[in-house]
């Protein structure tokens, strides 16, 4: 019977502090209740072997080796006891909700569980790691409890005195707001780059709404000066603004609308408007949406487009009609895990006006050791009205000022990986960083 647990509830209530001094930071350090120093084999050949399936992204895996030392970490699947699989999801603070899957393999067969820790926008990397680390260490708990581990393990309870805003009392109503200015240069005697955006957001996100609103301008310049000859500037920019609403149905069906406003050099949009509603359907609950998905989602829209440059249709502006089928799909298990969505557009008054494109990637671990990935996308264009009705500059080609006229965009990756020797990687050591 899975057992499941929300760090959210109990976390708020009580800080779990456990006195895992055990085996710190080596487990030639413990002792036994003789007073004897128990041998680093013995502990290794008691302590459960875990798998760790998470990003390096979110996981910081030689703090976790140095902090958590009562178990021995392993490089697959087939060599562990326990494997911990991490998934992530976006809360409407800005933070993140890290889904924590514990599922007991060999002798711990049927003991999983579930717990979750939320990040706060806020977080320092040392506050998120240090919150992240506690998590997984209340989830090992139930698998070295019976075992000779469990009489160097103490566990207390701190009654916390700060308690996170209940709804009821969120004086911001779930409103999250947000601004940002960020900008670089690079200078060189022949080449200088400089470039800056803004950006302003205001996000609500309940159980049954989600509302975004997001503004931006970015700007990039660049200059070549080439000797003897006039030099090259590169300017570029872009502004958008966008909203969506949408709620929910149930558990499986969500419909609302977006709307936005855009501007590009880059893809002669002098302006955009367009708006539209769009339903989707979820084949499996939302609720298990960190495990798998399988998404339909339909959209349909109306854009009003105004040109820097008239086109290769001999347009200024118009008005176009376009709608929008997709299927995205995401599943992560034991094995491994699954990618990939396909996506259909069309503009309504001309059919063969269109754009089909499909994306995939897999990571499948296939036995002891060896893993294997596959990844690509690959797009039929059919719908570029928006080409200016002239020929490019080779500087406008080579600088990327312009979007080119293409029929197929094709990318592609593939990877084997093959790991033998010791099972374990205990070990942290941090001379010479990464070298």
């Amino acid at each position: 019977m899975k057992a499941q647990a929300s760090h959210q509830a109990l976390i708020p209530l009580f800080g779990l502090l456990l006195g895992l001094g055990l085996l710190a930071p080596r487990f030639a350090a413990a002792q036994n209740g003789g007073g004897q120093v128990v041998p680093d084999d013995e502990l290794r050949s008691v302590a459960p072997n875990v798998y760790l399936d998470c990003d390096r992204r979110t996981c910081d895996f030689n703090y976790i080796k140095t902090e958590i030392t009562f178990v021995n970490y392993v490089l697959d699947r087939q060599s562990a006891d326990i494997q911990i699989i991490v998934t992530r999801q976006q809360t409407g603070s800005g933070g993140n909700e890290y889904t924590l899957a514990f599922l007991g393999l060999k002798k711990h067969k049927g003991q999983d569980a579930t717990l979750r820790y939320y990040s706060k926008p806020t977080d320092t990397e040392d506050q998120f790691r240090q919150g992240f680390v506690n998590t997984l260490k209340q989830g090992l708990i139930p698998y070295v409890y019976d075992t000779p581990l469990a009489e160097f393990i103490s566990i207390s309870f701190a009654q916390k005195r700060e308690y996170r805003p209940t709804p009821a009392s969120d004086p911001w109503h779930y409103w999250v707001f947000g601004l940002g200015l960020r900008g670089n240069g690079e200078f060189e005697t022949q080449y200088k780059k400089y470039s800056y955006q803004v950006n302003a957001s205001a996000n609500r996100t309940t159980e049954n709404i989600k509302f975004r609103l997001y503004a931006s301008n970015n700007y990039n310049r660049r200059r070549y000066d080439i000797p003897d000859e006039e030099p090259i500037l590169s300017i570029s920019k872009r502004k958008n603004l966008s909203t969506s609403l949408f709620k929910s149905i149930d558990s499986h069906w969500s419909w609302g609308g977006s709307a936005s406003l855009n501007s590009s050099t880059y893809d002669n949009a002098r302006l955009y408007a367009s708006a539209g509603p769009a339903v989707e359907y979820n084949i499996f609950p939302y609720s298990e949406a960190t495990r798998r998905e399988l998404r339909i989602q339909y959209r349909l829209s109306c854009s009003l487009r105004e040109y820097y440059e008239i086109t290769i249709y001999g347009k200024e502006k118009e008005t176009l009609f376009s709608q929008t089928l997709q299927a995205v799909l995401e599943i992560k298990e034991p094995w491994g895990s699954i990618g990939g969505s396909v996506q259909g557009s069309t503009f309504l008054h001309d059919l063969s006006y269109n754009n089909f494109r499909a994306e995939f990637g897999i990571y499948i671990n296939l036995f002891k050791g060896f893993s294997f990935n596959v990844g690509g996308q690959y797009s039929q264009i059919h719908d570029q009205l928006s080409l200016p009705g002239r020929e490019y500059t080779p500087e406008e080609i080579l600088l990327e000022l312009k979007r080119l006229a293409t029929g197929y965009n094709l990318r592609f990756e593939i990877g084997l990986n093959y790991r033998f020797g010791s099972i374990y990687s205990n070990v942290v050591n941090p001379r010479f960083g990464n070298m």
